[in-house]
């Protein structure tokens, strides 16, 4: 049986990492970076990944050197995950036998198909398309699925639940499902159980906090066909979903807090991570291609603006002044990596091209720019897929920082 040595790794990492090898029949043991010397030479692995902190460059370093001088430990590969690095300190890494250096967040495609070369063990990887995002404002969780339910990525969404309940010291953590992108059937009733029972798993979350917001009647029949998930509630309607979980009376306000917290509220960054994506070619270092970003707006002047901006960070933009050429463009197949749209536009609304947009299971991400500040609007736009919402005017670097953040979270 092979065996893997994880050097330093963070509690979602090493869980993570078990659940997929038990399945693989392959044997993670672990070491912190004081005992990883002698664990390395007791078990002689088949391969050593280290997980990598800021602070911890120089005692990793010296480890690895140490292990480079053993003849024994020496021709053990290494892997390495971790923040973005300096290219000579890679060079150095690379040295001392790191074979793979994974830059946060991990395109675990990526990762474990290299590790099934090392090992000669193929790992299996669910290839369905996926975008999961998962953030919390308050003691409410969002998790967001769109394109299709990845079973790799559904195993961490439980290691990244209990990571963010932890870290925050949720005391009662409740979760709203939102699947309003998503159209499944009998065929995925598998997927989205294992989605449930993950959400769930611990006992951290009870069912009662559970609200899922999907538009699809096979959702709503499995969760109500199943005693296990008694409790859980299905809805259309995202201001019924946080009126449930806020338990407050009938004045709250349910239009003000998603309209305060949900968009415009400053979201925990955890450097701890971990995402999946498409494939990139190179090893140690990976470069993205160019993202393609539609402006959806009659304004001349916005469009062009905004075409500059992107244009100076290497992005491709897409310039449209009206809604009927661009829905015809997705109609002839374009491909987007966000949508910066706006409401008031010549020949249709912004809220029929977003339910254009949800009929077609086109998943771009959209970020809704517009002078419409209306909180009804707001809460609509997200109820059909909306990314974030934007009030016109914004500086530049506004728009551009918040479509950056749409897009690496939408990885």
């Amino acid at each position: 049986m092979k065996s893997v040595l994880l050097i330093d790794g963070s509690s979602l990492f090493k869980d993570f990492l078990h659940d997929k090898f038990s399945t693989e029949q392959v044997t993670l043991e672990y070491a912190s970076n004081r005992e990883a010397y002698t664990k390395m030479l007791s078990v002689m692995p088949d391969l050593i990944i280290i997980e990598l902190q800021d602070n911890q460059i120089s005692e990793i370093d010296s480890l690895l050197e140490k292990k480079h001088r053993d003849p024994n430990a020496r021709k053990i590969p290494v892997f390495m995950t971790g923040p973005s690095l300096d290219r000579l300190i890679i060079s150095r890494f690379v040295e001392f036998g790191v074979v793979k250096f994974f830059t946060k967040p991990i395109k675990f495609e990526v990762f474990f198909e290299s590790l099934g070369k090392v090992l000669a063990t193929p790992f299996f990887m669910d290839s369905t398309p996926c975008i999961l995002d998962l953030h919390l404002n308050g003691s409410i969780i969002f998790v967001e699925i769109a394109q299709g339910l990845n079973r790799e990525k559904l195993m961490l969404l439980k290691y990244r639940l209990s990571e963010i309940i932890t870290k925050y010291r949720i005391n009662v953590p409740k979760v709203i499902l939102m699947l309003t992108n998503l159209e499944l059937s009998f065929v995925d009733g598998s997927n989205l159980e294992l989605l449930l029972n993950n959400i769930t798993a611990g006992g951290k979350v009870a069912n009662k906090f559970v609200k899922i917001l999907s538009f699809d009647e096979f959702v709503k029949q499995l969760v109500k066909g199943h005693p296990e998930y008694h409790g859980m509630t299905v809805s259309q309607n995202l201001q019924y979903v946080i009126s449930s979980l806020m338990n407050q009376d009938a004045d709250f306000a349910t239009n003000d807090f998603i309209y305060d917290n949900i968009l415009n509220a400053d979201r925990p960054t955890d450097d701890t991570a971990l995402g999946f994506s498409a494939p990139r070619n190179s090893s140690i270092e990976e470069s993205n291609a160019p993202k393609k970003i539609a402006i959806i707006d009659d304004d001349v002047v916005i469009r062009k603006l905004l075409e500059n901006t992107f244009s100076q960070s290497s992005f491709e933009t897409a310039l449209y002044a009206n809604a009927t050429d661009f829905i015809n463009a997705v109609n002839d197949g374009k491909e987007y990596d966000l949508l910066i749209l706006d409401l008031y536009l010549p020949d249709m609304d912004g809220i029929t091209v977003l339910n254009s947009l949800k009929h077609k299971n086109y998943n771009a991400p959209i970020l809704v720019y517009s002078k419409a500040a209306a909180k009804e609007f707001v809460v609509q736009c997200l109820t059909l897929g909306a990314k974030a919402y934007l009030v016109k005017p914004q500086k530049p670097d506004v728009i551009k920082a918040k479509a950056l953040e749409i897009i690496n979270s939408s990885r």
